[in-house]
């Protein structure tokens, strides 16, 4: 049985969407919904009519980062937010979580959902995995949107590295054991009746920590950071490989007080795409995207009314693959 989103989101982020009874109704309409892929569950919400934009979630996160944004979305957009394997609802399985994995998952739930070319919106983690979809699938690809984005550059945050350390698999079951989230909740609420407000940042963190008691669940964590990331930083780096945007329309948009992934990597990653829009959402974190929803929606659905689908075919591809002549 599908669940709505009106219950979890509430009235206070309605009311601070400014779509008003809009956003009640697509949210009554905004039901989960699960497919086999594989022999596994995948999760996702599939919501609003028109150009299709998938929504690609950041490491230990899932669908419901984008509660805030998806409603503004969906008035004009098809809207499709997932959870990745080993995320949320989706399958935990002992398997492969590899970002061309993730990427061939995107393009499976397309292909079942009947959906062709896509805007896809990729965060943190999920902007690698995005990437990685156009690389692979390139005819599926009408734009990609990066925002806070993995994948760009060395820097990353410590604790990520941490994951990817010999014996973290014995360490983060203590760090996350049922006591040690209680307490953490009990300084939540402590901190609350203070009235100390976490940031949309702190949130999106918290809530990716908690999922992590769930043993299948940190397993796939540990599996997919050391698939990114070691003791050093990310080791994936797709800037080599950015030439290969060229006629894809593509925007970056990031956090000006991002911590976690600094703004330098989207800056240098513009530098190095011409073609690309550079966006800076002032004084936002990590989350970008909820530290100001309605200035992503606006920033988004204006890139999405401006540009023309990409399409790129083999001989495009092809063309952009060949040696350019070097300068004299």
């Amino acid at each position: 049985m599908g669940h709505t989103w009106i219950d979890r989101i509430g009235a206070p982020a309605i009311a601070a969407s400014g779509h008003g009874g809009a956003v009640v109704a697509i949210l009554q309409g905004m039901k989960r919904e699960t497919v086999q892929l594989h022999g596994q569950p995948v999760s996702y919400f599939r919501t609003g009519e028109g150009p299709p934009i998938v929504l690609v979630h950041g490491i230990t996160s899932s669908s419901r980062t984008w509660r805030e944004v998806m409603p503004g979305l969906a008035e004009k957009h098809e809207v499709i937010a997932l959870d990745l394997p080993g995320h949320g609802r989706s399958g935990k399985p002992r398997g492969d979580y590899s970002l061309g994995n993730y990427a061939s998952g995107i393009r499976d739930l397309l292909s079942v959902l009947n959906i062709g070319r896509v805007t896809v919106v990729g965060h943190s983690f999920g902007g690698g995995v995005a990437m990685q979809f156009g690389y692979q699938f390139p005819e599926r690809l009408a734009r990609l949107v990066l925002v806070d984005s993995g994948g760009l550059g060395n820097d990353v945050a410590l604790y990520l590295r941490a994951a990817t350390l010999p014996g973290a698999e014995y360490v983060i079951p203590v760090l996350f054991s049922h006591p040690a989230r209680l307490v953490s909740r009990a300084l939540g609420r402590a901190l609350g009746r203070l009235g100390v407000r976490s940031s949309p940042t702190t949130r999106g963190l918290t809530e990716g920590m908690e999922s992590l008691g769930d043993s299948d669940t940190r397993r796939a964590f540990i599996h997919t950071a050391r698939s990114v990331i070691d003791p050093r930083g990310q080791r994936v780096d797709a800037r080599d490989r950015l030439y290969l945007s060229e006629g894809v329309p593509t925007m970056l948009l990031w956090g000006e007080k991002d911590r976690v992934i600094p703004m330098k990597h989207g800056q240098q990653a513009h530098e190095l795409m011409p073609h690309s829009r550079f966006e800076i959402l002032p004084g936002a974190g990590h989350f970008s995207h909820n530290d100001d929803p309605e200035r992503f929606v606006a920033l988004l659905s204006e890139f999405i009314a401006e540009t023309e689908p990409a399409e790129l075919d083999e001989e495009r591809v092809r063309q952009l693959l060949q040696p350019q002549p070097a300068a004299e």
